[in-house]
């Protein structure tokens, strides 16, 4: 009988690449990552592991073992959500376990703390684990089993990641919108065609879209700070040094402290949960989905 947390390690070297990318991943030592792979070779009877140069690679055999150990782990995921919902039907008590969510910055400002509070009053014993990550690599980090749950975004002409292991649920349109110093008396993106902006890095959907809307404005945005931090971008603005494209989340039940100018065609991006298929009927997930919808709710 193959055992389900060995074959979870051979997926994370098949996903990782190496022993010591997993022993740092999970908190082990690359001694113990090792042996527990050579148990698995024993169980399964074949070669898993190669030695190439100073690391090792799968064998065939050990590919065909990884790709189901996948199927195998998503088959007791849904066994698990199976059990809890049937005790959470027939049972009066309350809901526990922990999930870790995933989110980005103004998602994080946003819509986690009010999602909070309504879990608190609700649900006190199901403990929710926050983390601050980047929508498209955290997607990819639910995929493995680092979290439950994320919050990610999707730009207008920007589509997010697909990955037909996981489900997505939309959650809020999100408006974007310039934004300029309070006393300004800017009208539209043609009025900054000379001012200097705050952008988040290259390489974010956010980045891309934002240049690209300068461009379709008719000019190339002078960005002379750049920052993932959008309360950064805020107080620049504030102080009248740089102009941005913002959310909406970033005030959500509250005032902006900046003056906001609608854009051509009021573009939203589009903010949306995603889980893993073989996870999202757990109840504890349910309820943290059902929170965070609450909290943007109008």
């Amino acid at each position: 009988m193959l055992d389900v947390r060995r074959l979870s390690l051979l997926r994370e070297l098949h996903r990782r690449g190496t022993v010591h990318a997993v022993a740092r991943a999970l908190s082990y030592s690359p001694s113990t990552i090792s042996q527990q792979l050579a148990q698995l070779e024993l169980e399964a009877g074949v070669p898993l592991l190669e030695r190439v140069g100073r690391g090792v690679q799968l064998t065939p055999q050990g590919e065909l073992l990884a790709e189901g150990a996948g199927r195998v782990l998503d088959e007791m995921e849904r066994l698990e959500s199976a059990l809890g919902a049937s005790v959470a039907a027939t049972a009066d008590e309350p809901l526990r376990g922990t999930v870790r969510l995933a989110v980005f910055q103004s998602a994080a400002l946003g819509i986690v703390p009010r999602a909070l509070s309504l879990l608190e009053a609700e649900h006190p014993s199901l403990r929710v684990e926050v983390t601050q990550r980047e929508p498209e690599s955290a997607l990819d980090e639910v995929w493995a089993r680092e979290f439950d749950l994320v919050i990610a975004e999707q730009y207008p002409a920007h589509a997010a990641p697909l990955r037909r292991e996981l489900d997505r649920v939309p959650l809020h349109r999100d408006a974007l919108r310039l934004g300029v110093r309070s006393r300004s008396r800017v009208r539209s993106l043609v009025d900054v065609a000379d001012a200097a902006w705050v952008m988040e890095p290259r390489g974010t959907a956010s980045r891309h879209w934002a240049e690209q809307q300068c461009r379709l404005a008719g000019f190339e945005p002078d960005v002379r700070f750049e920052t993932a931090d959008l309360q950064a971008h805020v107080r620049l603005i504030e102080a009248g040094h740089a102009v941005a494209l913002l959310p909406d989340l970033l005030w959500m039940g509250g005032r902006a402290p900046v003056r906001l100018v609608d854009l051509p065609g009021a573009p939203a991006r589009e903010v949306f949960t995603a889980a893993r298929r073989s996870s999202a009927d757990r109840p504890a997930i349910v309820a943290v989905r059902g929170m965070l919808a609450r909290a943007v709710a109008p």
